[in-house]
């Protein structure tokens, strides 16, 4: 493997606490110096001036749909769509058919990613058996095949007792256990966020309490099993403030939050429009703004882009029978420039935490930084550049976006895994 240098770029590397023009270096694969002035006899040149290097985005969340559902996404094209975004390492989700609950399913789908895919992808695999929040799955077992965190996510798991023991027996194994957050009683079947948009709209609303009280019980489960939690996808105030609570006395609590939950309120839904159908819904200008100050603050560790795709058939339906998600592999930077960098709620090395560094050190991969040393993954953004979301420009299969349409500021100009070029936007 040869060597590449990037040249003159604003590298932002906050585990080293670099922001600043810089050259890098990468050989065999390999971050090989990060300084002024490099020179690499016969290394391929990219010149960056102008531009901003960052390490690959890692995305704790990602529904790649294989094996299963090769017909809304699969390995190769979800990580074709995440290179073009800038992320260079996914975390697969466990809600495939089959589920990844097993051993075997474990290994079925390594071998879809060792010939398919063109980015990192770690494995979640899931905490009950077909996710049907009844058994445990094996977690020793899991943990040995090199799954990166548990979860049933998608799903709550509604037992206590259970999910204590799926807390203690994580904790035993150094596993992290991440938890979608929904008490399914309380949301009942809605659709949108509950209150005035959902009253006009006629529709079945998902109120905040379904959200912050499967939260607030996750905690305080985690807090008696001894044992790390990882809080997925919060969308509002009542949530963000627990977490923050939670942290300051003490708990070993951390969470990520959407591009989507942080650029959009309810009032999208207004259109019928089930490309702004998720789940947890939309909500407030309130709650954004509470997710915005968790942010800022710290409060929340990581943004993820929970990407779901789904075909036309399951979302250009009645908005009550669409299928929950959307895509965000391809636009969660941009929308992270466009919405918190531009708008002063964080900065570059801010923006590098939550979408690199801290989601890395959250799985306990090694990634998220151009340490010295480490696999050579990093992003060239140009961050003036604005763009328009255009379905046909897409790389994903499926194109159920929440950004469609929308000017967004900041392009990936380059993405490179391991010290080579997956990704150019001039190739």
């Amino acid at each position: 493997m040869g060597k590449l240098l990037i040249k003159n770029g604003r590298v932002v590397d906050p585990a080293n606490k670099v922001d600043a023009v810089r050259d890098v270096l990468a050989e065999n694969g390999r971050i090989a110096g990060v300084a002024e002035n490099i020179r690499a006899n016969s290394a391929k040149v990219i010149d960056a001036a102008g531009k901003i290097v960052l390490p690959g985005l890692v995305d704790m969340h990602v529904h790649l749909r294989e094996p299963g559902r090769e017909d809304k996404e699969t390995v190769a094209s979800g990580t074709k769509a995440a290179l073009k975004g800038g992320v260079t390492s996914v975390l697969a989700m466990p809600n495939t058919t089959p589920s990844i609950d097993s051993a075997e399913n474990v290994s079925f789908l390594k071998e879809i990613i060792k010939s398919t895919a063109s980015a990192n992808v770690f494995i979640a695999a899931a905490i009950t058996k077909g996710r049907e929040g009844k058994e445990l799955t094996d977690i020793a077992e899991l943990k040995k095949l090199g799954i990166a965190a548990i979860t049933d996510d998608g799903s709550s798991l509604d037992p206590d007792k259970l999910m204590l023991e799926a807390l203690k027996k994580a904790k035993a194994n150094g596993m992290l256990a991440i938890c979608h957050c929904e008490d399914k009683k309380l949301s009942n079947h809605g659709c949108v966020n509950s209150g005035i948009i959902s009253t006009r709209m006629g529709l079945k609303g998902i109120s905040r309490e379904s959200e912050y009280k499967r939260v607030e019980r996750d905690i305080d489960l985690a807090a008696k099993a001894g044992s790390a939690v990882h809080i997925a996808h919060i969308s509002c105030r009542e949530s963000v403030e627990m977490i923050r609570r939670a942290k300051k006395n003490g708990a070993k609590v951390t969470c990520d939050v959407t591009p989507h939950h942080f650029s959009l309120t309810e009032e999208a839904v207004l259109g019928f429009d089930a490309n702004f159908k998720m789940n947890p819904p939309l909500r407030s200008k309130e709650d954004v703004s509470a997710i915005r100050e968790g942010l800022r603050d710290g409060t929340i560790d990581a943004i993820a882009s929970d990407h779901a795709p789904h075909t036309e058939n399951e979302k250009e339906i009645e908005f009550e029978r669409a299928e929950f998600g959307v895509i965000g592999l391809e636009t969660e930077l941009a929308a992270a420039i466009t919405e918190l960098l531009d708008q002063g709620i964080l900065d570059w090395p801010g923006l590098v935490e939550k979408m690199a560094l801290n989601p890395a050190r959250i799985l306990g991969i090694d990634k998220g930084t151009l340490s010295i040393g480490r696999d050579a993954d990093i992003v060239i953004v140009d961050p003036d550049k604005a763009w328009i979301v255009r379905r046909e420009g897409l790389v994903s299969k499926s194109k159920n976006c929440a950004f469609l349409g929308r000017e967004l500021k900041g392009a990936v100009e380059y993405t490179i895994c391991s010290g080579k070029v997956a990704y150019g936007i001039h190739s």
